[in-house]
């Protein structure tokens, strides 16, 4: 039997075996969005507890932020961050601070723009940090799991840089790893490594901190397609979805300490679109979902053979521009609401919910177990001397405000997670500064020698 028929040959007792995804109604789609045309390796779309982002058509490389709770179409002119000279391709939302979100462009550089306190009003195009370091665009871009305004950055000219963004600084640089288009970029559960997918077939394990690759594995997948990954919570294990040599889909459970060979594989189907995995560490539900297919494949993780257990799928015929997975802050635990994907279409952004039905009234305890709270274990410093802390928790219980120290979930909204930044000014900004400094002087000795006052 192949490792998909022995999953799929007996039921098991599980609590989300009966989980199910429902179509949206158009009503509860957000409609007529100018969704930007450049491809890349990203998935196009993210979301943190208060906002999702999308990339738009047009000049400055647009970025919209646009509330969860968004219904309708949109309007062509909504507010967007736009200081870029070229397009973006990827984005990402800060864990730790609900209102900063990076992004990375053609034009090479990366910025770190702040949503004001009551969202985008107006185009912003004067970013709160601006790093630059890579020789050619920037791909990807990952912040780091536990530690507060660290930021892991791919570019096109196969670099991987660990930046702290407070400071304005890159911590260091994964240079002579590759010499080919890098695919993907994860950080392990504690953000104590990452690993990273090449064309060249390989996934490698680095060292965050020293980048200093620990492991190979060569061949990971054989089909000449792009690989994503996911590590499995703290699980210590690592998950690559690729190709076989015959354009199958499937994926594979690696142990990062024993990468000789993998541990299990499964088939999943023969189509063109490249998988985007999302894993969930506090129900250890794994989603697929693929480019270019409506679909959206959930099974249970198990941390022993054959590890993976098929639940269900959503089927749709509207195919997925990109996915983006929402955090456990921002969902409906009074509707048993366990995950919210926002599936982005060419012009449109469907949110599927997924929910385990229960007649009982109430918070669902066994469902919700505690979860990323929104507050960073350790500081940048910190943790690049050596700080290895797991990521703190919280009740989603609204009954619990605040029980680990971070925000409670409730049916609709989440306190906003905002830790300390505060952007280390650019070169540019204090040449600024100091010029204004200067004029402001010369007028002063100005006025004090008209009314012939003396100074030193």
């Amino acid at each position: 039997l192949t490792s998909y028929t022995y999953m799929s040959s007996f039921v098991r007792a599980s609590k989300f075996r009966h989980v199910y995804c429902d179509p949206p109604r158009i009503d509860a789609t957000i409609q007529n969005l100018r969704v930007s045309n450049v491809t890349g390796e990203h998935n196009y779309i993210k979301a943190n507890p208060h906002y999702f982002a999308v990339g738009l058509q047009g000049g400055g490389g647009p970025l919209a932020i646009i509330p969860l709770k968004t219904v309708g179409k949109m309007k062509t002119d909504i507010p967007v961050f736009a200081g870029h000279s070229g397009p973006i391709l990827d984005f990402d939302f800060n864990p730790f601070h609900d209102s900063l979100i990076a992004t990375g462009s053609e034009d090479m550089t990366i910025k770190v723009w702040e949503i004001p306190e009551n969202g985008l009003t107006t185009n912003i195009s004067v970013p709160v940090q601006d790093l630059g370091g890579h020789a050619r665009k920037v791909i990807l871009l990952r912040f780091h799991p536990t530690a507060s305004n660290v930021l892991g950055s791919v570019g096109g000219d196969q670099t991987i840089k660990v930046w702290d963004i407070e400071k304005g600084v890159a911590l260091n640089t994964l240079s002579d790893a590759c010499d080919q288009l890098i695919q993907d970029m994860v950080w392990d559960y504690t953000g104590k490594e990452y690993a990273f997918s090449c064309k060249d077939k390989a996934v490698r394990l680095v060292d965050a901190r020293t980048a200093t690759v620990s492991t190979k594995i060569e061949n990971a997948h054989e089909g000449a397609k792009s690989m994503k990954m996911t590590y499995l919570g703290n699980h210590n294990k690592l998950l690559s979805v690729g190709f076989t040599r015959q354009s199958h889909r499937q994926f594979k459970i690696w142990d990062p300490r024993n990468t000789s060979t993998e541990l299990e594989k499964f088939d999943i189907d023969q189509a063109a679109g490249v998988i985007m995995p999302f894993f969930d560490p506090d129900t250890s539900l794994l989603y697929l979902a693929g480019k270019g297919d409506g679909n959206v494949r959930f099974y249970e993780f198990v941390n022993e053979p054959p590890y993976f257990y098929p639940l269900s799928d959503f089927r749709s015929n509207v195919s997925a521009k990109g996915m983006a997975f929402v955090p456990k802050r921002g969902l409906n635990v009074m509707g048993c609401e366990t995950a919210r994907l926002l599936k982005l279409t060419n012009n449109s952004v469907e949110p599927l919910s997924f929910l385990v039905p229960r007649k009982a009234d109430g918070f669902q305890e066994d469902l919700y177990p505690d979860t990323s709270s929104g507050e960073p274990s350790h500081t940048a410093d910190q943790w690049f001397q050596g700080s290895e802390l797991p990521p703190k928790l919280c009740s989603l219980n609204p009954a619990v405000k605040g029980s680990s120290g971070g925000a409670s979930a409730s049916s609709g909204s989440v306190e906003p997670s905002r830790v300390s930044f505060s952007a280390a000014k650019t070169p540019a900004v204090l040449m600024e500064e100091l010029a204004k400094a200067q004029d402001r002087i010369k007028k002063l000795e100005d006025l004090l020698k008209a009314k012939g006052i003396p100074f030193d």
